[in-house]
């Protein structure tokens, strides 16, 4: 899912103008500690660097332990995290400029079950503090 929020990630900021720094947060969900840092290096390869405002969603859900592949659904984890933590860091003015990009596999047992790569996706919302 790393390489689908990285071409989200890149294509949103060509299209508005915007870089990196322009957002307090960019967020993924749910890429876990290896799809979190895989993204920060395809970002860094296309010359986009994201390490200093990233932070996935499944980080923060999660605890962060490599062996256990920490992980459940992208769309749940981003939900869980704006809903409670982005929201409120935003209604209280501690954050005003928040690139949330979720991610998700299209699983398919027919596919797997034939060895076929797993799509993914990833979709993002700009969200600004207006108050």
């Amino acid at each position: 899912m790393s390489p689908a929020a990285c071409h989200t990630i890149l294509r949103h900021l060509a299209e508005t103008g915007q870089k990196a720094t322009d957002y307090d947060l960019i967020v993924t969900g749910d890429l876990g500690a290896l799809g979190s840092r895989i993204v920060k290096d395809l970002t860094w390869e296309k010359g986009v660097d994201i390490a200093g405002n990233h932070v996935d969603c499944g980080e923060i859900v999660y605890n962060v332990i490599e062996d256990e592949f920490q992980g459940g659904s992208g769309a749940g984890c981003s939900a869980v995290v704006f809903n409670s933590y982005l929201y409120e860091k935003l209604r209280k003015g501690e954050l005003n400029r928040v690139l949330l990009a979720a991610t998700g596999a299209l699983l398919s047992t027919v596919s797997s079950g034939q060895g076929e790569s797993i799509p993914c996706i990833c979709h993002a919302v700009s969200i600004e503090n207006i108050l």
